[in-house]
Parts: C-alpha cells; structure tokens; sequence
C-alpha cells in the first residue's frame, strides 16, 4: 500500500509524471518516456529523485563496532568522506538488504545531519569526535533496519545512537557522461571539490545555497552523484539541475530499472528477498564485499559456504537469441525441458535493443557463452549466458 510520498512529489506531478507505488512510495516511473529517459543517462545527463531510499543514521563511540557486526564489509575501513558498498545479513548469511555506508564527518552526534549540514567543516579530515556514518536501506526497508540495528544494539550493550532520518533527507541521482559538467551551474565554488571526488567518494558542498551531502555514486553504471540534501530545500537542487545550465533529463523509476539491468545491478525485494528469493551476497555475485575478518552477523554461515566450494548457483546474466522479452520468474532450461535455473529480471535493453534478462544458472551452466533456453509463454527460446554488465563501462 502506497502511504508515502517524496518531497518532490508535486513538482513531479506539475511536470506529467507518471507514478507508481514501489516500496510503499508513490514516485514517478517515467516523465517522457522510459527509453527518452534511459537514453539521456547513457549520452548525457539525467536526474532521478531517489527520496524513496532510507537514510539510517549512526553515531557514538561504538557506532563503527556496531555497523562492523551488522554489515559485512569492512566498516573501520573508511575516513570521513569515503563510503562502500555492502550487504545486510541474517544469522544463515541470507541477504536482507544491500547498502552503501558513507562515513560522515566524525563529531555530528545524535540528530539528523540533514540539519548539521551547514556547520560542517567542508575539510572532513578535520573532523574531531566520535565516529558517525549514514548508511542507505532500500525503499520501505528503513523502520525494518532501524528496529534491527536497535534490537543488536541492546544485546550487545553498544554504545551508539542509532536514528531513522529518512523523512529528513531528499536524495537526487544525477548521472550520465556528462555529470560531472553539470555541476558547475550548480555548485558554483564547491563545483571543483565535487568534480575531484573518486568513486566512492562524498563531500559537503553547497548546491544552489543549500548545503548537500555529495556522493560520487550511482545505480546506472554511468559516471554520477548522489545528492542527499535537506528535504525542505529539495525543489531548490531539483531545480539546479533540471531547470538550470545543466538541462538533465528528468528521469523516473522506470529508466532506473533498464539502467541498472544493463549493468547487472542487484535490485533488493527481486533479485534477492529473503522470503521470496533468499540469496547469500556469493550466490548475489557480491562476495567481494564480504569481509570474513569481521564478525558480523551471518559471517560463520558464509565462510562454510566459501569452505565448502561456494555456491551452487550463481547471479548471472542472459541475452535471448530470439525474439520474445525475459521475465522475472521465468525458467531458463538446458534445451530438453530440464530447469537449470531462472530468471529474476528481465527487459528489452533500450541500449543493445536486444533482449537481456538476469537470474540464477547451475555452476555448470553460468558460464558466459553457454547456450541454454528461457521458457518464454510456454515456449522455449534460444539463449546464451552473459557475464554482466551487458556494456562495456
């Protein structure tokens, strides 16, 4: 049931979007049209609200020990303004979420960093007092995450304040080729400390006099940033880049999805569910952010499964030789009607204009170049096994 909205909802519905319920959000799935959009991302530069993402933050002494038992890279890694990818796992190393983790200037304390924002030394490795990080669940998965870093927290007497500030915050995806030349009209004098970030990398700047939280991350396998800014000034860097120098493509949720399929980027509720589709980050192709030195929840599970020679199946991806579109649930066979896996996503990829799907293959089958068949309306059509990302990015 859709019970929620982004702050940018109006604005969206002021420009035509079309919007759907997803994770129990209202947001826009496309504003032109979903290959418009998609093609914008792949040749120039799009922008996508993204507000519907959680924002969980954590801060205090044991903030950094608490993220380190409960995600599975390497929390104590990262310096103020570095961030990583990881998984969230239950005690069987089945994945509950994924999430990117940026650590945040040491010293913000409890409350919202929404809010500290502008009092924040831009010079991050400045930064004194205790550790604090926000880390980023999946649409609807925030009040879930929150109880359940609280929930550990108790039992492991931590000390770390642990707050759900997702209705704080908007987030703004702006990628493409040309992201990085969008900036300057919207960063004015902060545009240089944006443009130098690595991958991975996140700073404050100031965004059309709003001070944001600035990301060079993405969902698209384009260059990019992720914008997470105050969500009463959210039509203010809206607007930076779509109605300003920039001029990007205002893109919904729909292009988000052939974007990320393209790359073979895991998409969390689909690709993995721990009822639906219970996955470990191994099965996921994601095991390089599984950190076996670290005692999170679900290490033991994982290292026997590596121990014991890794998974029997494995995320992959497939190309249809014939005409026909793959779909989430569809069987992939080995041509004689025996199942060897399936299908979790699927499309007709607005880039290759060719049919591309994702899902889980046999060991023996997941080799790119096998040929296999994806039962498609009953029938079986010819497919060949490809190794994500379906481009060269």
């Amino acid at each position: 049931m859709t019970d929620r909205t982004p702050p940018l909802h109006g604005v969206h519905e002021a420009r035509g979007a079309t919007f759907t319920d997803f994770g129990g959000w209202e947001m826009p799935v496309e504003f032109d049209s979903i290959r418009e959009e998609h093609a914008a991302v792949r040749e120039s530069v799009g922008a996508f609200d993204v507000s519907h993402m959680g924002e969980i933050e954590v801060s205090g002494p044991d903030a950094t020990a608490l993220l380190n038992r409960l995600t599975t890279n390497d929390v104590a890694a990262l310096d103020p303004g570095e961030s990583q990818y990881a998984a969230i796992t239950n005690g069987d190393g089945v994945m509950l979420d994924d999430t990117v983790v940026y650590r945040l200037p040491d010293g913000i304390g409890a409350g919202s960093a929404a809010r500290t924002l502008p009092d924040l030394d831009e010079d991050l490795d400045a930064s004194t007092g205790d550790p604090a990080y926000l880390f980023v669940p999946n649409a609807g998965h925030d009040v879930e995450t929150l109880d359940r870093f609280v929930e550990h927290r108790d039992e492991w007497a931590l000390d770390a304040t642990v707050e759900n500030t997702t209705d704080d915050w908007a987030m703004i995806a702006v990628q493409g080729p040309d992201a990085a030349e969008s900036m300057p009209g919207a960063a004015g004098n902060d545009a240089e400390g944006v443009v130098d970030l690595s991958r991975f990398e996140a700073t404050v700047a100031t965004l059309d006099g709003v001070a944001s939280w600035v990301a060079r991350t993405g969902y698209t396998g384009e260059d990019g940033f992720e914008v997470m800014c105050p969500a009463g000034d959210a039509e203010a860097v809206w607007s930076a880049f779509v109605d300003g120098a920039a001029d990007a493509q205002p893109c919904g949720l729909g292009a988000r999805d052939t974007l990320r399929m393209e790359m073979g980027f895991l998409l969390s509720g689909q690709d993995f569910d721990p009822e639906a589709e219970p996955r470990t980050p191994y099965e996921a192709g994601i095991g390089f952010v599984v950190k076996l030195d670290t005692e999170f929840v679900g290490r033991d599970a994982l290292e026997a499964e590596r121990e014991a020679g890794g998974p029997a199946e494995t995320f992959t991806g497939i190309k249809l030789l014939e005409r026909g579109v793959p779909r989430n649930g569809y069987a992939v066979t080995d041509g004689d009607l025996t199942r060897v896996g399936h299908l979790t996503s699927g499309t007709m990829s607005p880039t290759l204009d060719e049919p591309i799907g994702l899902g889980y293959l046999h060991e023996e089958y997941a080799e790119p170049g096998t040929e296999v068949n994806v039962v498609v309306r009953g029938d079986e059509k010819r497919a060949e096994v490809v190794e994500p990302p379906f481009l060269d990015r």
